[in-house]
């Protein structure tokens, strides 16, 4: 891992479980390139530790799990993911297209919008503290949720409350997560990373290539891949190529930096 994705991303094992934080809490744990390398390499470092078997993912701080893409390094013409294909094709953040066999906690310690909540929604299980909002506001940006989001929240969602929040962008308290299944528990702050632990260790505690097997089948995982999602991935791709294409897309991100409202011109 370069230096700037070890900044980016913390890496701390404690026993059997590695902790990944995104360690960019000036900007909101947002996700440029060095977070999206220092995640997927986390991962596959994970997956490939005989002796790593629970992963536990957070944020710095106590404001913000994932504030989504980096909009200002978008609005900078930056690349949000690396050029090396093999890289590149674990999706958003190193992580949203990188399904492994080690199960995965988040512990969602601040807001989790856009690209925080496709994390969560990447997830295995999530833990998030009570003052949590979750969201999709893409679509109040010019943009899609296309790290997972547009076709993620739909099935673990009931599907007319998913497209409520998908196509309004408004977000949602970690109650209301709670009470639609979205997440696990809902915990004060302080006892976040200790409820998340506790789980790591009662998996831990586990055969571990059963826990991995399990994880592997009930999530279609072959190959590094979950199939039964690859049309749907394909879709989103497609469209993505278009909508990022539109004079909409480029005003999103470039109004939120100016700090104004976009003028949407629908082209």
């Amino acid at each position: 891992m370069t230096e700037i994705a070890e900044s980016a991303v913390l890496v701390e094992r404690r026993g059997a479980i590695m902790i990944i934080t995104i360690n960019r809490p000036e900007a909101r744990n947002a996700v440029n390139q060095a977070v999206h390398i220092g995640m997927g390499e986390a991962l596959e470092a994970a997956e490939h530790d005989p002796a790593i078997r629970a992963v536990i993912v957070t944020g710095a701080g106590d404001q913000a799990f994932c504030a989504g893409a980096d909009l200002k390094a978008l609005a900078r013409g930056e690349d949000l993911r690396p050029a090396d294909p093999v890289r590149r094709a674990w999706g958003f953040a190193g992580f949203v297209e990188h399904p492994i066999g080690k199960p995965i906690i988040a512990a969602v310690n601040g807001f989790a919008l856009g690209g925080g909540t496709e994390i969560a929604l990447a997830s295995d299980i999530v833990i998030a503290a009570d003052a949590v909002n979750f969201g999709l506001p893409e679509v109040k940006r010019g943009i899609y949720a296309g790290a997972g989001g547009a076709i993620r929240l739909a099935r673990q969602l009931p599907p007319k409350i998913a497209m409520e929040y998908l196509l309004t962008g408004e977000p949602f308290s970690a109650d209301r997560a709670l009470a639609l299944g979205l997440v696990n528990r809902v915990v004060p702050a302080a006892e976040l990373l200790p409820t998340a632990l506790a789980i790591a260790e009662q998996i831990a505690g586990n055969a571990p290539l059963s826990v991995q097997a399990s994880k592997r089948i009930a999530m279609g995982i072959a190959n590094g891949t979950i199939a039964a999602e690859q049309p749907a991935w394909e879709i989103s791709r497609a469209e993505g190529a278009a909508l990022f294409q539109s004079e909409d897309a480029k005003e999103g991100p470039r109004a939120f930096a100016e700090k104004r409202a976009p003028v949407w011109q629908a082209r």
